[in-house]
């Protein structure tokens, strides 16, 4: 009996520890981009990205600034002497050379250096693109969710369409089999019957995975791990309303907002930078200089003094044409940039206009796939009820039921082209993060 006892006891902590491993994610749409943004491993290197960036410009910035280095140093000739002779007819004289040992602190700091300034700015351009890398990086990453949850909403209703189609089929071929036993109907038909059902049960099942894979897919996204179940509160009749999907489609296009246009702006400021840096290699630099030395073990003969102040001037003078090469690559670099730029701008607007269409054509599809699908259900309730009453066949429910699982799956499949049109156009127009760059 106390055997029994551990065991159950054993069983309930396993199962407890279990229940408590598994996390739940209950979610809307807001909520789940949000969630990508804190929790996404992409997303999380590209603010590290931003936080190096940030280093970098101390860096450039300390380089500037004064620079205190210390020494000390011992020397030990191991009771070697010095031999002097100062007259040929004397003996040489033997001069010992003692320990020494010293202490020397340098000050230096630098007084004009242009390309310590616009190396400066550079750093702080480079920091604004990595910021503007990280805006592109959450846009990509909010948009796969977008599109993720989309698919999830679009397969968890797939599999309540066929879930429904199984149980109806199934409660025909339990009525239809009794019927068949008595010789009321032919076997034939209870085999068209049970080939239906069996195709049907294999697509629930294949419609199962398909819910799995899209649920690991976005938890991926997420940040989440693998045994995290997501519970997705949004209905997909939110998302496919007329008016939330034709609300953008006629507002003006600014290509300033859209987040490729500003990485591209980006790089071109550091771009002009690089040829400014290019040029500054012809300026001269000056730096300035204090030292302190102090002997700690003194030689006998001693001229250094404690005390060294001095400047220093680095001045370019001939390079045989290697700095006015280098101004000429940055400045094709710039034109190349500035071409580059403008086939951006000509892109997004054929883009932006193209999305435009994409969208129009998709709720054009949606709106007949909306009808058929109506039509499709009426039609197969119908029959359903005739073949209750024996007025038709079998294989005219089967063929009948197969055209309405087309319709429905159409149906889905208008619905799912229609939002990704959507989230495309709102992706170019740089609207997914709107709400979250407060």
């Amino acid at each position: 009996m106390r055997r029994k006892q551990v065991i159950l006891i054993i069983s309930f902590l396993l199962f407890s520890s279990t229940m408590w491993a598994q996390e739940k994610l209950v979610l809307g749409l807001e909520d789940a981009k949000q969630h990508a943004i804190q929790f996404n491993k992409t997303i999380e290197n590209s603010s590290l990205a931003i936080k190096k960036s940030q280093e970098q410009l101390r860096e450039t910035i300390a380089a500037g600034l004064p620079q205190v280095n210390a020494t000390a140093d011992y020397n030990n000739a191991l009771g070697a002497e010095i031999s002097i002779q100062f007259d040929p007819s004397a003996p040489p004289s033997s001069i010992p050379i003692n320990p020494t040992s010293t202490f020397n602190m340098r000050v230096s700091q630098l007084i004009f250096s242009a390309n310590y300034f616009i190396g400066v700015q550079t750093s702080k351009l480079y920091e604004q693109l990595m910021q503007a890398t990280q805006l592109k990086t959450e846009e990509e990453i909010v948009s796969q969710v977008v599109v993720t949850y989309y698919t999830v909403l679009i397969s968890e209703q797939s599999l309540q369409i066929l879930h429904a189609n199984v149980d109806n089929l199934q409660e025909i071929y339990n009525k239809t089999k009794p019927m068949v036993e008595f010789g009321m109907m032919e076997k034939v038909e209870l085999d068209q019957l049970s080939v239906q059902l069996n195709s049907l049960i294999n697509s629930l099942k294949s419609a199962e995975r398909q819910l799995e894979l899209s649920k690991n897919m976005l938890r991926y996204q997420l940040g989440v791990s693998a045994n995290t179940e997501l519970e997705l509160t949004d209905a997909l009749e939110k998302f496919i309303q007329q008016g939330a999907l034709t609300n953008n489609q006629q507002d003006y296009f600014n290509i300033g907002d859209n987040l490729d246009y500003q990485l591209k702006v980006a790089q071109g400021d550091i771009q002009q930078k690089q040829l400014n840096m290019q040029k500054a290699n012809y300026l001269p630099t000056l730096s300035g200089y204090y030292s302190y030395t102090y002997k700690i073990l003194k030689p006998r003969f001693d001229m250094q003094p404690k005390n060294m102040m001095g400047l220093q001037m680095s001045i370019p003078i001939f390079s045989s044409g290697e700095r006015r090469s280098k101004v000429r690559q940055a400045k094709i670099d710039l034109e190349t940039y500035q071409n580059e730029k403008q086939l951006l701008e000509d892109q997004l607007e054929l883009q932006y206009n193209q999305l435009v269409f994409n969208l129009k054509t998709a709720q054009e599809n949606y709106e007949n796939q909306s009808k058929n699908v109506e039509v499709s259900r009426e039609v197969i309730k119908q029959y359903r009820q005739k073949f209750d009453h024996g007025m038709i066949s079998s294989l005219e429910l089967t063929t009948a039921d197969n055209n309405y699982l087309q319709a429905e799956s159409a149906y889905l499949q208008a619905t799912m082209q229609v939002l990704q049109a959507q989230n495309e156009l709102d992706k170019i127009k740089g609207k997914l993060l709107e709400n979250f760059q407060k």
